[in-house]
């Protein structure tokens, strides 16, 4: 499972290969992570990201409230999760400059497109210090128009919900509860992902 820590990007030029697992301090980031404007796949010599199921999840139990937090919508607008009150959330911490939260964003993609009808939405969280234009140009490179420009600049969110790294990812029910996490990159599109992801949003 990969995890993208300060550590790791200091060390090994932002790229983490199969099997290295760090800490994201999100409140020292590095002055100028580089910009990934293309998946790992497409770039030559990019090292193999190891994908992971949806075992990897932790659940949380029992489910808890997560701490109050809000995020920006690409024009600034401020949201909470209080926002999406009666929806299943699969809330993704991520960043451009991270190598393995960019492998699995084609899978949160297929993801959103699964569950569009379900109420179950997929709620990618940037924290670029770029903002909306990073991620914009992020999505076009790579066909991703399922999936909105939500943003956390400054980590703020993933902190509020004790978030490690990156990329993180945190199921909430329709409840507005917590019900587990991922730490590292799993395969979201897959069968057994979505009937588990179903199951636990209720």
């Amino acid at each position: 499972m990969n995890v993208t820590t300060r550590r790791a990007l200091l060390a090994g030029g932002g790229l983490v290969a199969a099997g290295t697992v760090a800490a994201v301090a999100f409140l020292r980031k590095p002055e100028a992570p580089p910009v990934h404007t293309l998946l790992p796949s497409a770039v030559p010599g990019t090292p193999a990201i190891k994908v992971g199921t949806i075992a990897d999840l932790k659940r949380t139990d029992p489910p808890a409230i997560p701490a109050a937090a809000t995020f920006q919508e690409a024009d600034g607008t401020l949201r909470s999760l209080g926002d999406y009150a009666g929806k299943g959330l699969v809330v993704n911490l991520w960043a451009t400059w991270c190598v393995p939260c960019v492998a699995e964003m084609p899978e949160l993609q297929d993801l959103a497109r699964k569950v569009a009808g379900e109420g179950i939405l997929v709620l990618p969280l940037s924290s670029d210090r770029g903002g909306a234009e990073v991620v914009r140009r992020f999505y076009a490179a790579n066909r991703i128009e399922a999936l909105p420009v939500l943003l956390d600049p400054r980590g703020e969110a993933g902190r509020a919900w004790g978030a490690r790294g990156l990329p993180t990812t945190i199921v909430i029910d329709r409840q507005g509860r917590e019900r587990g996490r991922v730490e590292g990159a799993i395969d979201w599109a897959s069968a057994a992902t979505v009937g588990e992801l179903r199951r636990l949003v209720g």
